[in-house]
């Protein structure tokens, strides 16, 4: 109850006092008058918000950093009363900006919607069977899985003393894929990648290379049937796939809580300067080495896929998340989307998810490792990687400049002595030249000179 509804309330009893007491026609009338004020208001208030309902269409089920989320609602009165007024109040997860308050006003000019999803309306004059639409655009500032809705439509009489909602509830969930940055030129050890020996085993992925056929399995995809050999032995055959030749790639994600860091920006100069960024990765990103390793990880993804390379993710985070090697948009998509909700939050560190999925990679695989922690044990893991035929290239976020303690130089300088692409990337750093500056300062590892 309002405190305009609490007046009338108060102006009714002491009318409705008054006239008993006293008996004076006009006092029992203010009295009346007051009630049927009151009851006329809740019955509208009531019957204001029946028969609304509300349909959300999104243009896409996914988007991705620094773009544009789309979304159409539709509100229908389905009363044979008219609506004077309503106020639609949406309850969407999708975040709004970590920005700064003046990076913020960047973003919301011009033809750029305000950070946040922001599909609240407030609607007058629907008329009954009517259907009043409207759009939302929503600047994606965040990765991770979003849910977008319920709402809830509220009016009330129109004195004001009354205001009934009622739930909208259709929801859905919205994926927000991270950042991608093009990158031109990546750090290869040795030339190695274009090339390789075949890797003789079979595999349930399908690959340039055609081993033989064999009866067909339940679960087998109808693309690997046979049908020369099914029409010839009158049952399904399907093709056996020998491993790609071509040299897989690994990215290995450092998912331990006790190695990323993050602050929070208060500097305006250091917000400048974030904001000269834009042409790179069209939001800049946040000062956390969580999302600088989630942004990398997805660029070399993106690299790969562009020449056609077969890309493998492990990353031990809150939960496990690991994807074969292979190659394709359906690949792309799926580590985009393991990304998009990967969450800093484990207890496995790097050195140990290592040991623990060392043996699913093939020999003569190339394996990004991106790690903001600075430990030794990083450098003889590479090279227990590399003496197993395994080619390793290190990429260390600097923690100093997000915040934290620990400078990888000595770690880069002795990792670049034995041969290992290192890239060394700060809060604020162009991701596609310092990996571009570690492309042309690899070379082949010692290990293998000696071998």
């Amino acid at each position: 109850m309002s405190a305009q509804a609490r007046v009338v309330l108060g102006l009714f009893a002491v009318s409705l006092f008054a006239a008993l007491a006293s008996g004076r026609t006009l006092l029992f009338s203010l009295a009346y008058l007051w009630g049927a004020l009151l009851a006329g208001s809740w019955v509208w208030a009531r019957v204001s918000v029946s028969g609304l309902s509300l349909h959300r269409k999104p243009r896409a089920l996914r988007a991705q950093v620094g773009h544009l989320f789309v979304e159409r609602l539709s509100l229908r009165n389905d009363s044979w009363l008219p609506k004077l007024w309503l106020d639609v109040r949406d309850h969407s997860e999708l975040p709004g900006s970590w920005a700064p308050t003046f990076l913020a006003g960047i973003l919301s000019s011009g033809s750029m919607s305000k950070p946040g999803h922001r599909a609240s309306a407030v609607l007058g004059g629907v008329a009954a069977h009517e259907t009043r639409s409207w759009v939302v655009r929503t600047l994606c500032t965040r990765r991770g899985r979003f849910r977008i809705g319920p709402a809830e439509a509220c009016s009330g009489d129109p004195f004001g003393l009354f205001t009934r909602c009622v739930g909208l509830p259709q929801s859905y969930h919205v994926v927000v894929l991270p950042t991608i940055v093009a990158l031109s030129r990546v750090p290869l050890p040795g030339g190695r990648l274009p090339g390789g020996e075949a890797l003789r085993g079979s595999t349930h992925q399908v690959t340039p290379n055609a081993a033989g056929v064999r009866d067909y399995a339940p679960g087998d995809s109808m693309s690997r049937i046979h049908w020369r050999s099914t029409a010839r032995r009158g049952r399904l055959i399907v093709k056996e796939f020998e491993r790609d030749p071509m040299t897989e790639v690994w990215i290995v994600l450092d998912g331990a809580r006790s190695v990323h860091v993050e602050h929070a920006v208060d500097d305006l100069s250091l917000s400048l300067g974030l904001a000269e960024r834009w042409a790179e990765t069209r939001l800049p990103l946040p000062p956390s080495t969580e999302e600088y390793a989630v942004t990398l990880a997805a660029s070399l993804a993106f690299y790969f896929y562009q020449r056609d390379r077969a890309v493998g993710l492990v990353a031990y985070g809150q939960v496990r998340q690991v994807l074969q090697a292979d190659r394709g948009e359906a690949q792309l998509n799926r580590i985009l989307e393991s990304l998009a909700v990967f969450q800093a939050a484990g207890s496995v560190s790097l050195i140990h998810a290592l040991r623990i999925e060392g043996d699913r990679l093939p020999r003569g695989s190339t394996v990004y490792l991106i790690t903001p922690a600075v430990n030794d044990e990083l450098l003889v893991e590479a090279r227990e990687m590399h003496r197993a035929g395994l080619w390793p290239v290190l990429i260390l976020l600097d923690r100093s400049t997000f915040g934290g303690s620990g400078n990888p130089a000595r770690l880069a300088a002795a990792a670049r002595r034995e041969g290992y692409p290192t890239s060394t990337i700060g809060y604020g750093a162009s991701l596609r030249a310092s990996l571009e500056e570690a492309a042309i300062g690899g070379r082949e590892p010692r290990i293998l000179r000696s071998a």
